[in-house]
């Protein structure tokens, strides 16, 4: 006989609430009618937070296919929010950079998720919620050690 899962272990529970975010950031991005879709806004996110990165890199981070994000950037970069060129290292990889002309819209997803995390931090108190943002830092730096990964820019050491 298999046991059941356990619902509040901390993969699923990791995973739920990641899910949940990202639909509540979605159904709002969508609400104030940002000039991008919500898979755009979490690239333009993203690519903040990289830097210029690889195509590649930025799909993995972002957890989408290839094809999904290539489409993505294809729009974007039709509005001039991004570039992408040839990687020096790998003339194969693209490079996939922000342009000055993403920092209005991304100053929108930004306050939307500020909202978010106001509305999040309320229910939590600030105490617990910087609790839980210094609790999950730790896990992930400790999980990107066993993968043998370099922290992300930003990311302590």
């Amino acid at each position: 006989m298999t046991l059941p899962a356990d619902p509040d272990s901390l993969g699923f529970l990791i995973s739920d609430v990641a899910r949940l975010v990202r639909a509540e950031i979605e159904r709002r991005i969508a609400a104030a009618g940002v000039a991008v879709t919500p898979g755009e806004g979490r690239a333009l996110a993203n690519i903040a937070r990289c830097g210029v990165v690889r195509q590649n890199v930025l799909a993995e981070r972002m957890g989408v296919e290839a094809m999904t994000l290539s489409g993505y950037l294809d729009r974007l970069e039709g509005r001039g929010l991004v570039t992408r060129a040839a990687d020096p290292a790998d003339r194969r990889a693209k490079l996939v950079e922000l342009t000055p002309e993403a920092e209005d819209v991304l100053a929108e997803v930004r306050s939307i998720g500020a909202a978010i995390r106001q509305d999040l931090t309320r229910t939590l108190g600030a105490e617990r919620w910087n609790e839980l943002i210094g609790l999950l830092k730790a896990l992930r730096e400790d999980l990107s050690a066993m993968k043998g990964e370099a922290p992300r820019p930003g990311e302590p050491a």
